[in-house]
């Protein structure tokens, strides 16, 4: 079944949105263990105009990872269309190395967001403090169900106390 990408937010306030963030809730993915918690991404930006990601969280071992990448706007016209790296700087020029950002929704504080790939295979819930009402929580994920993300598959963060922002 083919499906349409997901809308994203229109319009974005890309400086609203700059800031920490911690995950609430995650789709599976390599790069993020089950066992990873108190996991966080920052976002600033650049001189260039890109924007840096800070990405931290502490493994199994309960050792802090950091990787941190860039992330451009891929169509002035869609703001919430981020494509982000994380290779080195001298092999960001490589096509298909840029995984897509969508902002798909946040709300008027700029407090909660969902944030997805349009292939549906990646999906965050992200806020800015660790814990999020679980009335948010289940109104955001409904909003990801209608799209048409696998929300029963998702793994819920644990938060230790442990800050990595």
């Amino acid at each position: 079944m083919d499906r349409q990408p997901p809308p994203t937010v229109s319009p974005l306030d890309l400086d609203r949105y700059l800031g920490t963030w911690y995950e609430i809730a995650r789709l599976p993915m390599r790069h993020e263990p089950p066992e990873y918690t108190d996991i966080s991404a920052s976002y600033s930006r650049q001189p260039d105009g890109t924007l840096r990601v800070d990405n931290r969280a502490h493994n199994g071992e309960g050792e802090l990872e950091e990787s941190v990448g860039v992330a451009t706007v891929a169509d002035p016209a869609e703001p919430g269309r981020l494509q982000v790296s994380f290779l080195p700087e001298g092999l960001r020029w490589i096509p298909f190395t840029k995984g897509d950002y969508w902002i798909l929704r946040v709300d008027e504080g700029y407090r909660t967001a969902l944030v997805g790939s349009p292939d549906y295979a990646y999906l965050w819930l992200l806020h800015r403090e660790p814990e999020l009402d679980t009335a948010t929580r289940d109104a955001f994920l409904e909003y990801a169900r209608s799209l048409g993300y696998p929300v029963e598959k998702l793994i819920y963060t644990r938060h230790t106390g442990r800050r990595t922002a």
